[in-house]
């Protein structure tokens, strides 16, 4: 699967980059997996491909359980197509812009707290990697 973590506004913190190198690592015998910093909302709209399946990380979007995500936006590649890019979108400080939503497959949050988009990359990236190990029944989740 290609996957495509989008994000609004570049990761300055050297400990925070650690941590997306870590999962970077970690990600690839899972995945091909690209992440792209955008400087506005129209520059990250501009980076999805077309075709691709847009999952967007928006205070409206719909929480749900990592088993959930992992079924059913990561272990849906039948529905997206084989070799299909998959592109998760993460706004910067004012969020998503109507066009960005109006794209997307589905609005997804992990809830109803406000969280530094910085961290929501971060999120993403675990979030995808746990997923992954789900799927496989490899250890790493508990439910």
């Amino acid at each position: 699967m290609k996957i495509t973590v989008a994000v609004v506004g570049r990761l300055k913190e050297a400990y925070l980059q650690a941590a997306e190198d870590e999962y970077r690592k970690r990600l690839r015998p899972y995945c091909s997996l690209d992440v792209v910093e955008a400087r506005d909302e129209g520059a990250l709209l501009a980076a999805i491909p077309p075709g691709a399946h847009l999952y967007v990380f928006d205070e409206r979007g719909a929480g749900m359980t990592s088993v959930e995500f992992a079924r059913d936006v990561l272990g849906a590649e039948e529905q997206h197509g084989a070799g299909a890019r998959v592109v998760f979108a993460i706004g910067g400080a004012d969020g998503h812009s109507d066009a960005v939503r109006a794209r997307a497959r589905r609005l997804l949050a992990f809830g109803r707290f406000t969280i530094a988009h910085r961290l929501v990359r971060l999120l993403v990236l675990e979030q995808i990697y746990r997923g992954f190990r789900i799927l496989r029944g490899e250890p790493y989740h508990r439910d």
